[in-house]
């Protein structure tokens, strides 16, 4: 199956300035994260293929057109911003079924499209209400359902969960893993936060001042690996001379004793050394990789 988004030698330079630096990468069906911090270029790649700005060199294909030159391929596709962008005196309802409209359905399929989309994001009670008057959160789910409403084939967040609370942060994360889930619709999720991205994300790109550092499967990247952590309430020292006695290298990390490259041999050994050192085990589990840990080996 062709990607839904290529980029293929891309480019974009702002003067001296250079955004994005010939990258290269797909996305395909399913829930994809566009990692990077602030600067890294992601807004860049976005609205490259939202056809709002020619590259530099290269090209940037959304399933398989040009959108700077095609202007029926972004039909297709639905974008929530990063910034407030909504009418504050109007009605979430009346602006949906206006979008709706704009992008071509009739006024009785868009009003019920509207009213519909309002109801998945949660403002189905609030949707007479001005848009001004929403709460941070409901104007992020406003944003969210105007970039639903014409039933797209694939939706671009920038920074979709900026401004929220913790609290507002979750909801909205599930809400986007339930769009893609329930309404099998691709998506593309631009942030900064690593949390959001290995939370609900397949793939991830990882873009660092203008280039593409990292791709592939979130899995691949947040496995276990073969360091083992045992957290203990006191005796640490004693532990880690314990596992050292029976050959097994071991170090202090604040309140665990780390064994690095452990085997499935040396468990038994293990849990004898924890013994013979009367140390009270809380914990003892294989590190888990975080996506964060892309960013700690590119800068070494």
């Amino acid at each position: 199956m062709p990607p839904l988004l290529e980029a293929k030698e891309l480019s974009k330079h702002y003067g001296s300035t250079i955004a994005l630096d010939s990258v290269d990468f797909q996305v395909v069906e399913g829930i994809t994260g566009l990692l990077g911090p602030n600067g890294a270029g992601k807004s860049t790649a976005i609205k490259l293929f939202l056809g709002l700005l020619r590259p530099t060199s290269g090209s940037a294909e959304l399933m398989g057109q040009r959108p700077y030159e095609s202007v029926e391929s972004r039909a297709r596709l639905g974008y929530m911003p990063e910034h407030d962008c909504l009418p504050p005196a109007v009605a979430a309802s009346e602006f949906l079924t206006h979008m709706a409209q704009v992008s071509g359905l009739p006024p009785a399929q868009a009003r019920t499209r509207a009213a519909d989309t309002l109801r998945h994001v949660g403002l189905d009670e609030e949707r007479y209400r001005p848009i001004g008057e929403y709460s941070t959160g409901m104007k992020q789910r406003a944003k969210l359902a105007q970039a639903l409403v014409h039933d797209p084939v694939l939706v671009l967040l920038d920074e979709p969960t900026s401004g929220l609370d913790p609290g507002g942060r979750e909801e909205m994360l599930e809400l986007i893993r339930r769009t893609g889930s329930e309404f099998g619709i691709s998506i593309l999720l631009s942030s900064h936060l690593m949390g959001d991205v290995e939370s609900i994300c397949d793939r991830i790109i990882v873009l660092d001042a203008g280039l593409v550092t990292e791709q592939g499967e979130v899995s691949s990247f947040t496995g276990e690996t073969e360091t083992i952590y045992i957290d203990v309430d006191e005796r640490r020292d004693e532990l880690v001379a314990a596992l050292i006695d029976r050959g097994i290298e071991a170090t202090t990390d604040g309140f665990s004793v780390v064994v690095q490259k452990a085997s499935d041999e040396q468990y038994d050994l293990i849990r004898d050394a924890v013994v013979d050192a009367q140390a009270r085990l809380r914990r003892m589990a294989p590190r888990r990789h975080g996506l964060a840990d892309i960013f700690r080996s590119n800068a070494e």
